[in-house]
């Protein structure tokens, strides 16, 4: 059973005191030593060095569950062999060759080790503690299994692995966490605080027409269970109008029914016949289009068909699930008899014997497919309504996973929704919504705030509102957890740009060796204390005693954009207000390929840009110059390492927060099975969009034009004068007809400003 994150240990907790600490435990697990661990683990205690030790372990093949003692003793070709039974590739069977010529060896020390490693593999290596499975037990757990305790956990753990245990006379449950279930709790809070609506989210209709137009765009970023890129092309492809056809997609999207999808589709848009291999089939395929989907379609076919009893069906589910072969083959002929009985031809009832074997081992259960379908339609059905309280919530729960952030906030962008930084005025401790719909960043992603600091800044200013400039929070906030540390991470994140000014202005000098956020503490202070000197004087009156003097802001100029971007990332774990390849965004998507797919250029050249995060220059122990640096974009970030004449002639590039276009190759390094960017030409990211565009074609649909829309893009052309080519493309897609032409007397500068402008109009930009 799956419960909310936070949930889950309420019902852990309800267990225990229902049943008793003495008949609940955890269960243990354990880990045994595979085939590459039990060499590593055997070099370190015969001192082989690691280098030698890693070369041996990567000669064993890439196979889940293959044995060490199988590569080093079993038959390389032939009936039962590594490349029969195994299907392994010819580059893994010569490693397997080698193996056995170290093993041969005795004398050597790769001998040695793969000798003690055959002999260890498979031992316990050490224990852990299942992380869903909870035993309950009829009576004391020590009358019934051996237990045990450790320091992870104030429950009892069971000695007896989690395979066996139940044989032992007790109920195992799995109690599992499941995020998506607190994000939709965390949104339906979101909902109610900003539209005053309660949902019961149980109870949403199942053919909102709105919730299905985000499956049919394949727009499930951020959904529960549909956000792959395979399966949000499938589901463009599908079109999925009712809930039917997303709890299929749920079970067909796994390893081998993945490859009935394409039928799937086919068959719903009529583009395919629907056929059964026999008549009777249809009253439980019609569903899915005469495509068995679930393992109750088989069970109910087989009762159908040959008569089983629904307990033979259900031994039936659990041989093919688990491949069982004895089971099969005997119920085969069971299947074959009942059907032929039934006047069903025996040569196709083998077909769907044989079309059953194949698939069940992989066909998912409809109830538990139908479950997650619902829980991930609740989650779109909120995406399409409430898009800016459901993503708030998702990101909240992403805050430890700097990677899911940048993704979400990408899918923030592309939805047109806001996501703004932390803010002393709107933010709360996770990420909220204001009323104006957009998302604001939390207090709590902000390193070095504190959750008292935090919760203090939310109280005072629900009881007290909002606070009205840098002076006025001073005065009002409780300075024993809002100290210099704190000021100074709120400045960085932007908490304090509400206020107008610069963030460099609160590390400006104002004396010798005072910030001005030093000064602002003081004065925050000191009003506080005169405050609490005035309501205890007997005479004094508030507003006359209080005469604090409000410091003075220092004039200084603002950070630099890569210097305050960086500030931010320091304390917020990403760029918030911009990114440092901004300025250059046009170069970046139209001339280099994203840092995130070089994988897909082993063996070939390939252009990247980025700004330099890490510059590292060395000196070799020979008096020569080398570096090390890492270059990072939008997506990812690179590696580089120059040396000799190619460090000389770039060196000078490689400064931190620069933004260069580099030429290269992605190859293998040498001796080693790693790859490696081999840098082959550097230059300045500005140059390179004035040097590589020719031309930019301008895509206009005929029923756009107007007098209007010439008149902006003139004015847009003259703002933007330069030399690369306009050319213009009038298309009437109704009739799929097209003009294209050349402006003799425009020639424009082509940038991110011009595209952005262009864009806005409604055109479509291409360059050349």
């Amino acid at each position: 059973t799956d419960f909310d994150d936070e949930g889950r240990q309420k019902v852990i907790d309800y267990v225990v005191e229902k049943y008793g600490k003495q008949q609940v435990a955890q269960i243990i697990t354990y880990g045994t030593m595979a085939a590459k661990m039990s060499i590593k683990d055997v070099s370190r205690v015969l001192d082989l060095p690691l280098d030698q030790a890693n070369a041996l372990a990567k000669l064993v093949p890439d196979k889940p569950g293959i044995s060490l003692k199988r590569v080093l003793t079993a038959p390389l070709t032939g009936a039962g062999s590594l490349s029969e039974k195994e299907n392994l590739a010819s580059e893994d069977i010569e490693n397997a060759k080698k193996l056995r010529e170290h093993l041969a060896a005795e004398h050597t020390p790769e001998g040695a080790v793969l000798k003690e490693a055959m002999i260890l593999e498979g031992s316990v290596r050490g224990t852990g503690i299942h992380a869903a499975g909870i035993i309950i037990a009829p009576k004391d757990l020590t009358e019934i299994i051996p237990v045990c305790t450790s320091k992870e956990t104030e429950l009892l753990i069971t000695q007896y692995e989690g395979s066996i245990i139940e044989d032992a006379g007790v109920i195992k449950m799995d109690f599992l966490g499941l995020k998506t279930l607190t994000i939709i709790r965390d949104a339906l809070i979101l909902i109610e605080q900003n539209h005053g609506v309660k949902i019961s989210i149980d109870d949403i209709p199942l053919d909102d027409k709105k919730t299905y137009e985000l499956y049919q765009k394949g727009e499930t970023n951020g959904t529960f269970q549909f956000e792959s890129a395979g399966m949000q092309k499938y589901l463009r492809d599908l079109k999925p109008d009712k809930f039917d056809d997303l709890i299929a997609m749920n079970a067909l999207y796994r390893p081998g029914p993945l490859e009935y999808i394409p039928d799937f589709i086919s068959r719903k848009h009529g583009r395919q016949a629907v056929t059964y291999d026999l008549p009777d089939m249809e009253e439980y395929l019609k569903d899915t289009f005469g495509i068995c989907v679930y393992q109750e379609q088989i069970m109910l076919l087989s009762q159908k068909l040959a008569g089983f009893s629904k307990g033979d069906a259900d031994v039936l589910r659990k041989a093919m699930g688990k491949k069982q072969i004895a089971v099969l083959n005997k119920m085969k002929g069971q299947f074959i008899e009942g059907g032929t009985s039934r006047n069903h031809p025996a040569k196709i009832l083998e077909k769907v014997w044989t079309d059953w074997e194949a698939f069940a081992s992989y066909a998912f259960n409809k109830s538990h497919s139908t479950c997650y379908a619902f829980v991930a339609y609740q989650t779109a059905y909120l995406k399409a309504h409430y898009p800016s309280e459901y993503m708030a919530a998702t990101l909240t729960h992403s805050q430890s996973n700097i990677e899911k952030i940048t993704f979400f906030l990408e899918e923030c962008k592309r939805m047109g929704l806001h996501v703004k930084g932390p803010d002393v005025n709107e933010s709360l401790i996770n990420f909220s919504v204001n009323k104006k719909g957009d998302i604001r960043y939390g207090m709590g992603a902000v390193k070095g705030v504190g959750e008292a600091a935090m919760e203090v800044m939310i109280e005072e200013r629900r009881k007290n509102g909002n606070f009205l400039d840098i002076f006025d929070f001073m005065r009002r906030i409780n300075l024993r957890t809002v100290n210099k540390r704190v000021m100074e991470s709120l400045v960085y994140a932007g908490a304090f740009d509400g206020f107008g000014l610069p963030r460099s202005v609160f590390f400006a000098e104002i004396d010798k060796d005072v910030s001005f956020i030093e000064r602002l503490l003081k004065y925050g202070s000191a009003f506080q204390e005169d405050k609490i000197m005035s309501v205890n004087s007997l005479f004094g009156d508030l507003s006359d005693s209080v005469s604090i003097p409000e410091p003075v802001a220092p004039k200084t100029t603002d950070w630099g954009l890569i210097y305050r971007l960086q500030k931010e990332k320091d304390v917020v774990g990403i760029y918030l207000s911009g990114h440092p390849l901004d300025d250059f965004r046009y170069e970046w998507e139209n001339f280099a390929s994203p840092l995130s797919n070089i994988e897909n250029f082993k063996g070939r050249k390939v252009n990247v840009a980025g700004f330099v995060l890490k510059a590292e220059h060395r000196i070799s122990q020979k008096g020569t110059g080398w570096g090390r640096f890492t270059i990072q974009d939008y997506t990812g970030s690179l590696e580089i390492t120059m040396f000799s004449e190619n460090y000389t002639r770039f060196k000078s590039f490689f400064e931190e927060g620069t933004s260069i276009y580099v030429e290269g190759e992605y190859k293998q390094r040498y001796n080693s099975d790693e790859m490696e960017f081999r840098v082959q030409n550097v230059r300045l990211l500005e140059t390179i969009g004035e040097e590589k565009t020719a031309s930019i074609t301008l895509r206009i649909p005929v029923e756009k034009v107007s007098a209007d829309l010439i008149d902006r893009i003139e004015k847009l052309c003259l703002a933007h004068k330069g030399k690369h080519v306009l050319k213009m493309e009038l298309i009437d897609y109704n009739n799929k007809e097209k003009m294209a032409f050349t402006s003799q007397a425009r020639k424009v500068n082509v940038g991110n400003e011009l595209i952005a402008a262009l864009e806005g109009l409604g055109l479509e930009c291409g360059v050349n």
